[in-house]
């Protein structure tokens, strides 16, 4: 597979159906839309902070002109507020705590002063109110008849490192607003959840002997040691159906990707190189790609779990990894510069395996582990840029990129 890189728009506008072609919106065309609070409960400081919350869901659905300042008013108002007459639509809404404690939302949109759309939300924790903020901008997005964004309402898993050998495992939202620590004390690293309920998870422990892999059962508090190996003990990838894994072991000191059965607790050699083969990602039941040394700089490869064939999936870029699939695309994460006196940048690019075309998704910093979301409509990857750590969201049909940076640590790895 040839790939070459067209910046000819003219070009580029014939194969408008492929998400590795950039699809260009001008801001203006979007309809606006403006925010009113009528919350009678919690504090200004909280009712603030889920503002800014509803307004980054808003603005990362990408249908709307997001007005950006915070107004207040009765939820009962039949006029939205002065300044919002111009506004295409407007999102009213009321936060309340009951006196059980419970968090409630009630919110209406609104469009030339008439309810088009309404709906009540309630959670005993209101700790967790980032995600019904996350909920209220799915309804909001599915009822304009977008493509479907049920990954906003999923959890993200991320190792932060906060000191030298020393890091947590935090369990938030996408926007970072929601963090609660789900390990921490010792060196604990690569979490990945193990199914698509979001009640486990794998992460690699080097605190032990040997690199460790440990199961965490969330609802059950248990956190189990699966297996150790010498060298590497990497979960990178979990099949669809939750049964099989895909490792990165070194147990002779050359790491190669095994395969591992979570009913018999038995594992398989995969790939079998004298050099480096590592991250390997499930394509399908019997496909896989990886990242492989096998050119004389890191590279992505395909093998099928039937044969020993290997096939070459990327042309350009001379030190390509951390990669993730969906279907027919392929994400990757790049090295642009080659500075031997100062940082390099690592952008994330996207290609398919029907077209030639790359699609540069990032420009900036050093970008790296990229994920899919499931039905592929949007990406999520790690940035670090400046000192500062961030999770970024790449809107694929849209062509719009969102960081939320970290207050504190750096983010080492993560999944979704």
């Amino acid at each position: 597979m040839k790939i070459l890189f067209s910046l000819i728009m003219s070009i580029s506008l014939l194969f408008g159906v492929d998400a590795t072609i950039d699809v260009i919106k001008k801001v203006d065309t979007l309809p606006s839309i403006a925010i009113e609070d009528s919350s009678t409960s919690y504090t200004n400081r909280f009712k603030l902070k889920f503002f800014k919350v509803l307004v980054a869901d808003l603005n990362v659905i990408s249908l709307f002109n997001v007005d950006q300042n915070y107004r207040t008013t009765e939820y009962d108002n039949g006029d939205v507020v002065f300044e919002n007459k111009d506004m295409k639509y407007v999102l009213r809404y009321q936060l309340i705590e009951s006196d059980s404690g419970a968090f409630n939302l009630e919110y209406k949109l609104i469009k030339n002063n008439e309810i088009i759309l309404a709906k009540h939300y309630k959670i005993k924790n209101s700790s967790y109110n980032v995600f019904i903020s996350h909920a209220v901008a799915y309804d909001i997005n599915k009822f304009m008849g977008a493509s479907s964004v049920e990954w906003m309402k999923k959890k993200v898993i991320f190792s932060r490192v906060v000191a030298p050998k020393k890091s947590e495992i935090v369990i938030s939202d996408y926007t970072l607003s929601y963090q609660k620590v789900i390990v921490k004390g010792g060196f604990n690293l690569f979490p990945k959840w193990a199914t698509k309920k979001q009640n486990s998870f794998y992460y690699t422990s080097l605190d032990r002997d040997k690199p460790s892999l440990f199961y965490v059962d969330i609802k059950k508090g248990t956190n189990s040691l699966l297996l150790e190996s010498d060298g590497m003990m990497i979960c990178s990838d979990v099949s669809k159906d939750s049964k099989k894994l895909l490792l990165t072991m070194a147990p002779k000191g050359q790491p190669d990707i095994y395969l591992y059965n979570v009913d018999t607790k038995r594992y398989k050699k995969v790939t079998s190189y004298r050099g480096i083969d590592v991250a390997g990602k499930f394509m399908n039941n019997n496909e896989i790609i990886f990242v492989s040394n096998r050119l004389g700089y890191p590279n992505i490869f395909s093998k099928r779990l039937d044969t020993n064939e290997v096939e070459q999936m990327v042309y350009y870029g001379k030190s390509n990894s951390a990669c993730s699939v969906n279907g027919d695309y392929i994400v990757y994460k790049a090295r642009e510069t080659s500075n031997l006196f100062s940082k390099n940048t690592f952008n994330l690019h996207l290609i398919s395996r029907k077209t030639d075309f790359i699609r540069r998704l990032t420009a900036t910093g050093v970008n790296e582990f990229p994920k899919f979301s499931r039905d592929g409509d949007a990406i999520l990857f790690i940035k670090n840029y400046k000192s500062q750590s961030s999770i970024g969201i790449i809107r694929l049909n849209h062509n719009k990129n969102y960081l939320f940076p970290l207050k504190y640590g750096k983010v080492q790895s993560m999944d979704w």
